[in-house]
């Protein structure tokens, strides 16, 4: 993946170019924990080999996986970076369009790029923290709490 900062003002702005092969949730993982993003959004188009997408089952509180084994379309990925546990936390939605047009979508779990994926990532200067929410069983952003610390940086090994 490449990357470039696009600094204006005191707004940061981060362009991100996966490559074919790269495995999408893990880089934005790593560039995450390596710029020690507390709060952002980012917004992203391209194409996918593959994906693995999840839609959240209320009752068993888990994401039934949804298997797409083929090129597909990124008609829109979005999604925001929090802190979970005092680490960054990536959180993706997308919606994938299929070679006949019919589109899928849910909760990005993990998709190879074929040939590209282009990100376009806002950092924010504030940190969005997530609690553990017990009705739901998922980590949620809590308005309320505030963490204006840096998350540390990752662990080496």
């Amino acid at each position: 993946m490449k990357s470039r900062l696009q600094s204006v003002g005191t707004d940061r702005h981060h362009v991100l170019v996966f490559e074919t092969g790269e495995e999408v949730i893990a880089g934005l993982q790593r560039f995450a924990e390596e710029e020690r993003l507390s709060a952002s959004s980012f917004s992203a188009i391209g194409a996918f080999s593959d994906a693995r997408l999840g839609f959240f089952d209320w009752d068993q509180k888990r994401y039934q996986p949804i298997a797409v084994g083929e090129q597909v379309e990124v008609l829109a990925l979005n999604g925001d970076i929090a802190l979970e546990n005092g680490r960054p936390k990536v959180h993706a939605h997308v919606v994938l369009g299929k070679r006949d047009g019919s589109a899928h979508g849910g909760h990005l779990l993990e998709a190879h790029v074929r040939p590209t994926l282009e990100v376009t990532l806002l950092e924010s200067p504030n940190a969005l923290v997530k609690t553990f929410d017990p009705e739901s069983g998922l980590a949620l952003i809590d308005p309320s709490a505030s963490d204006d610390t840096k998350p540390a940086p990752p662990d080496p090994h």
